[in-house]
């Protein structure tokens, strides 16, 4: 993929972010979701790409835009695969609270994850500590192997997990373990970032979320050296029946990071909604807003933050 397309992508995630930012502590989280989407779509189709949305808010039946299988771009440039999260964390958006994040994935065809808009139990990790997690395992050895790869005590330890009723056993397992706790109400994409960079202070994320939200973090922690580990996870025969229809019959295989995002060329893309660890979020002064970016590719490893102003006369 053209080394230029990196800064076509930004502008796809700022337009998303400023118009979600919009809606900040109002309470409603559609509305943001909705003028998000719909700034992202028409960004997408300025840029000189075929694309095809391979995972992101469901079927055509279902989303009006970025479903699966949409084709954005002008049609006249490199064949490409899209993952798209228009905002990952609604409902942080419509409370004001942190690390709402508009995020997408751009890979060479046919090399990211196809799969519906469904639940993924997932698994992530820096750097330090590749090759020592397996989803497959219990808490408390991962746990011991993140340790062991960080030179810390158990107790030392961070993990991102979102706060759901689903996660109650899970959380009990850490706190018994010893380790401290971030509970998430949304947002687990940056909580998988976050466990690459240490000022962040997050050593792991585990737990259950969206599918798409996993192939955003694995093509992130691709770039960023880390690692992530997923197992799809269908809650109805009708999501078992869409996953043979893409090709998916092993329901229990784990999904390492090549399985979700192949080759050696990705892009990962996120603009700050709400303020966060890692991103500050959409500020606006009269007729400017301001934005801050980060843009990986796992080509060259390469990771740039941007911070944006922009001219809101005409938007």
């Amino acid at each position: 993929m053209d080394r230029n397309l990196s800064m076509e992508l930004v502008r796809v995630t700022e337009a998303a972010a400023l118009a979600a930012g919009r809606w900040m502590g109002r309470g409603k989280k559609e509305e943001a979701d909705d003028a998000a989407t719909q700034a992202m779509r028409k960004m997408f189709n300025s840029i000189r790409i075929s694309g095809t949305v391979v995972i992101g808010e469901g079927e055509m039946d279902e989303a009006p835009m970025l479903y699966i299988g949409e084709q954005v771009g002008t049609g006249d440039g490199a064949e490409v695969d899209i993952a798209v999260d228009p905002i990952d964390g609604t409902n942080i958006v419509a409370a004001g609270t942190w690390d709402a994040l508009a995020i997408i994935a751009v890979a060479e065809k046919g090399n990211l994850l196809h799969a519906p808009d469904m639940y993924m139990e997932k698994i992530a990790t820096g750097p330090e500590a590749v090759g020592k997690i397996d989803i497959n395992a219990s808490v408390i050895d991962n746990l011991k192997a993140v340790a062991k790869a960080k030179n810390k005590n158990i107790n030392d330890l961070v993990v991102a997990i979102l706060d759901r009723e689903r996660h109650e056993n899970m959380i009990q397992e850490i706190r018994d373990a010893g380790a401290r706790i971030k509970l998430m109400q949304a947002g687990d994409v940056a909580a998988a970032i976050n466990t690459a960079f240490k000022n962040t202070g997050v050593d792991m994320m585990l737990g259950s979320g969206g599918a798409p939200e996993g192939v955003l973090a694995a093509a992130a922690l691709k770039s960023l050296g880390g690692e992530f580990q997923g197992k799809l996870l269908p809650q109805t025969r009708e999501e078992e029946i869409r996953l043979n229809k893409m090709g998916i019959t092993d329901f229990n295989k784990v999904l390492f990071m090549d399985d979700i995002v192949k080759g050696d060329d990705a892009y990962f893309v996120a603009t700050g909604v709400t303020n966060g660890e890692l991103l500050k979020g959409v500020h606006y002064n009269g007729n400017t807003g301001t934005t801050h970016s980060v843009v990986m590719r796992a080509k060259t490893g390469t990771i740039r933050f941007i911070d944006g102003q922009h001219s809101l006369k005409d938007k």
